[in-house]
């Protein structure tokens, strides 16, 4: 049995959103939905025009989640230095573009560090897809949003740290 851990958002605190990265809550508004009245965090995406409303009920579910720790950092940082676990297989591109977007969606930062250290060392075997590219650079900015605001430094820093990282 999973124990479904509920977080509750205060306005003006930083949340990660799946697959659009980190946001600033807004606040939380009550809004009438197929005749209920459903409470709603209003999310402002950070560096997008994108505003995001997510029933306060099921934002565990979806994958709203506080920024990672500090402390995770050094873990994130290890996954992508790993080349143990790679398993390069020839599997068709759209096949593994599938499994990264599930990753990417999950929410989950290890997951989106997992998809980036692998499409990246596959762009050196092969030729990545147009939606692969799209989905390594998707993967490199979440994480680099993340982290910086996770270790309170410019994104730049952590942009090189994971440049040096990927190419051992």
């Amino acid at each position: 049995m999973s124990k479904i851990i509920v977080e509750i958002f205060k306005s003006g605190e930083l949340a990660v959103y799946p697959a659009h990265g980190v946001g600033m809550i807004m606040g939380v508004e009550t809004r009438e939905v197929s005749g209920l009245h459903k409470s709603f965090y209003i999310i402002k995406i950070l560096d997008t025009e994108a505003t995001i409303m997510v029933p306060t009920d099921t934002a565990a579910a979806v994958g709203l989640r506080k920024i990672v720790k500090k402390s995770m950092v050094p873990k994130i940082y290890d996954i992508l230095k790993d080349r143990s676990e790679i398993a390069l297989d020839n599997q068709t591109w759209n096949r593994r573009y599938r499994e990264y977007t599930d990753k990417i969606k999950s929410g989950c930062v290890m997951e989106v560090a997992r998809v980036l250290r692998d499409l990246y060392i596959l762009k050196y075997d092969k030729e990545l897809s147009f939606g692969e590219r799209r989905m390594l650079d998707t993967a490199k900015n979440l994480l680099v949003k993340e982290l910086s605001i996770a270790r309170n430094v410019k994104e730049e820093k952590v942009e090189e740290e994971l440049y040096r990282l990927m190419q051992r």
